[in-house]
């Protein structure tokens, strides 16, 4: 039996989709990434308004970067009816890396989304032609007159994704926080620019984890055990087109726990050391570095990220999860209460700490 260490230095962490807000919460959570072992970062762009020239991604990233400025921050532009193949050319000129599809409804800020994919063609073919990368929320939004429901909308999109490789296929496709076993089939089936990011939560979470637990509630929600199952082992295969998009979208306390909670879960903080509990748990603590590093970097294209270029010790000492973060510079109602996020795993230690 391989001795487990005690010890890993990795890297510096990539997370390939990532939300980071605005505001105080901005302020408040923008400081967490590199306190979670990841200075890369790619952001996505639902805010309100939701980010859609070149410029308004050019503003965000120099924000982040004043909060932040360890990190580098990869931009995406919210897919609408106005990102026109010049803006296209303009982004990647000006180094945004991706652009973000949500289709209507499906999640926080989406209302703005997609409806009709085919009249976003000459959008993607700009995109192909300057090598940006298209990043799917991959569900269709519920229907029940089609049979649509949050537990099957991410399998019913598969064949949206399927159809877009075909029509682009030296365009590169990241179908973002996958759960289901269809969806892992689906992207191993397909080419080279297709991949899959897969989160810390749904890693570990299934249907019962969330129902009646909303700071576990996320869109795409998580599925079966035999999804996470699926989900689980190609990320111990080490496939390639596989690696860590965490979706960690951070909400106020009192936005999760309403009459209509807010989709999203909170691992920022903890991120690279709830990764290191998964991956030991799973027997597969070496390909650990290609699933928070190396896959991804190279899918998008980024110069690989080796330990001469700075680097993260993992150590085996408890690492306690707050109940909750007290949001900076905000109150709520009468009593002058501060806004907090509940983080995933909340009140637990994880194995794992980073020694920064």
């Amino acid at each position: 039996m391989t001795a487990v260490p005690d010890a890993i230095t990795l890297p510096w962490a990539s997370d390939f989709h990532l939300h980071l807000r605005q505001g105080d919460m901005m302020e408040t959570v923008a400081p967490m990434v590199e306190q979670g072992g990841v200075r890369t970062a790619l952001v996505m762009p639902n805010l309100t308004p939701p980010l859609t020239t070149t410029q308004m991604a050019l503003d965000y990233e120099k924000e982040l970067k004043a909060i932040a400025p360890n990190v580098h921050f990869i931009l995406t532009l919210y897919l609408n009816p106005d990102l026109t193949p010049e803006e296209i050319s303009k982004a990647a000129s000006a180094g945004v890396t991706g652009v973000k599809v949500y289709p209507s409804g499906v999640t926080t800020n989406s209302e703005w989304g997609v409806l009709d994919f085919k009249m976003y063609y000459p959008t993607f073919q700009a995109m192909q032609d300057n090598n940006m990368a298209l990043c799917l929320h991959g569900e269709c939004p519920s229907d029940a007159d089609k049979g649509i429901c949050i537990l099957n909308a991410e399998e019913k999109f598969l064949a949206t994704l399927r159809e877009l490789h075909q029509e682009f296929p030296k365009l590169r496709i990241v179908l973002e926080h996958a759960t289901t076993k269809a969806a892992v089939d689906c992207v191993k089936s397909l080419g080279d620019t297709v991949a899959c990011t897969i989160t810390a939560h749904h890693l570990f979470i299934t249907v019962d984890d969330w129902a009646g637990q909303p700071h576990h509630f996320c869109k795409p929600v998580a599925k079966y055990p035999a999804d996470r199952d699926a989900l689980r082992e190609v990320v111990k295969s080490g496939h390639p087109r596989f690696f860590l998009g965490s979706d960690s979208a951070p909400h106020p306390r009192r936005a999760k726990q309403g009459e209509k909670p807010a989709a999203g879960v909170f691992t920022t903080p903890i991120l690279v050391p709830l990764m290191a509990t998964l991956f030991e748990k799973l027997g597969c603590l070496d390909k650990l570095e290609g699933f928070v590093s190396t896959n991804g970097r190279r899918f998008y294209q980024l110069p690989e990220a080796t330990t001469n270029d700075g680097a993260i010790t993992l150590k085996r000492s408890p690492l306690y999860v707050p109940e909750a973060y007290t949001v900076k510079s905000s109150a709520v109602g009468s009593t002058g209460a501060p806004d907090t996020v509940v983080p995933f795993m909340a009140g637990k230690d994880l194995p794992w700490s980073v020694a920064l």
